[in-house]
């Protein structure tokens, strides 16, 4: 379902994104970011980047969604699928930061980049090879 980035299933996810993009608060950058997840249970939880005069108290968009989900009953293993959009003419993926915290509940992620133009889809362990995750301390 999640292996076509043009399927229709992307649809609920991408107008959760560009909802929630619209509300980022980017007065330095402007550089407005939405972001969506899709639990397991199907829940779609949206998130968009806080930016901060001190710039590491920055939120990005991802971080958001996933905090909010994770105070909705998120646990590891329940992420099915993300979407990160933006409306420059590259697509954006995830920050460093962000594809750790996002591994910590589905390394194999499918992760659709959009913007007005295109889409692309990559798989989080194709964006973070090698995360660190709890396995690491067995």
């Amino acid at each position: 379902m999640f292996d076509d980035p043009q399927s229709p299933a992307w649809t609920p996810l991408l107008e959760a994104a560009w909802k929630a993009r619209a509300h980022a608060h980017a007065p330095y950058s402007h550089f407005q970011v939405g972001a969506a997840l899709l639990t397991a249970s199907g829940h779609i939880v949206a998130g968009c980047n806080v930016e901060n005069a001190a710039y590491p108290v920055t939120l990005c968009a991802e971080r958001g969604a996933l905090s909010a989900a994770v105070a909705a009953g998120l646990r590891p293993d329940g992420l099915v699928a993300a979407v990160v959009v933006t409306d420059v003419a590259a697509l954006t993926p995830p920050c460093g930061a962000c594809r750790q915290a996002l591994a910590e509940f589905a390394e194999a992620l499918p992760v659709l980049l959009a913007n007005r133009n295109s889409r692309e889809l990559h798989r989080l362990e194709d964006l973070l090879p090698h995360s660190f995750t709890g396995r690491n301390f067995s």
